[in-house]
């Protein structure tokens, strides 16, 4: 009798532990968490950036691309600011596990406004470009250009920054042997978020096919303005 008794209470014990090694696996990870999934949102814009940067080789070939390519980019590259602004939020409310954890390089911090705002700067006016069509050249379109220069130098300092943080975050979540490790908490819900801002991406970037006709049918305003 006494193990019928006790039987109902162990199980039904399991179940919280379980539902907190569930949420541990998609929410945990903590600073090291945070900073891996940085670092693997920042290797997958490295590439698609490296990607959108080709296209301005031949942009009047590959104006379809540079649309798709920079559409897909705006959820990566929101997650990324979504990350970093969870470190610096809970660095400047006091939280002790990121106060001890510390911030990037002075140089950096005093850097990372520029990185956010001309960030938001070219994609803002990529975006209305899109939409208003090349009507507005006259106006956005020079915009979209100088914010795109200023973006890429601020962009190309700050990679060169963390470059070297990026190997070991990557093969903490990434590679075979971490997956004989423990200390891999949260893993699951990085992979997810960044899988989920990169279909996000590819989504939008399909719906929003109808729009790039204006551009298409009439690519040379790139070239003339």
């Amino acid at each position: 009798m006494a193990t019928d008794q006790h039987a109902p209470r162990t199980r039904s014990s399991a179940y919280p532990r379980r539902r907190g090694a569930a949420a541990e696996s998609l929410t945990g990870g903590g600073t090291d968490g945070n900073e891996r999934l940085t670092a693997a949102t920042g290797m997958v814009l490295l590439v698609l950036l490296a990607a959108i940067g080709l296209t301005l080789l031949r942009l009047h070939r590959l104006l379809s691309v540079h649309l798709f390519v920079g559409l897909l980019l705006i959820p990566p590259i929101a997650l990324k600011l979504g990350s970093t602004g969870y470190r610096f939020m809970r660095y400047y409310t006091n939280d002790p596990v990121y106060r001890r954890k510390g911030p990037p390089a002075p140089a950096l911090r005093l850097l990372a406004p520029m990185v956010v705002l001309s960030t938001v700067a070219v994609f803002a006016t990529g975006v209305a470009l899109l939409f208003v069509g090349p009507s507005s050249r006259g106006t956005l379109l020079p915009l979209h250009k100088i914010s795109f220069f200023a973006w890429a130098a601020f962009t190309a300092i700050h990679v060169l920054g963390h470059v070297m943080e990026l190997p070991p975050a990557l093969r903490a979540d990434y590679t075979s042997s971490a997956q004989l490790t423990s200390d891999v908490t949260g893993r699951s819900g990085r992979v997810l978020s960044l899988a989920g801002a990169l279909v996000a991406g590819v989504v939008l970037a399909i719906v929003l096919l109808p729009q790039y006709g204006a551009w298409l049918n009439g690519h040379n305003v790139f070239f003339h303005h």
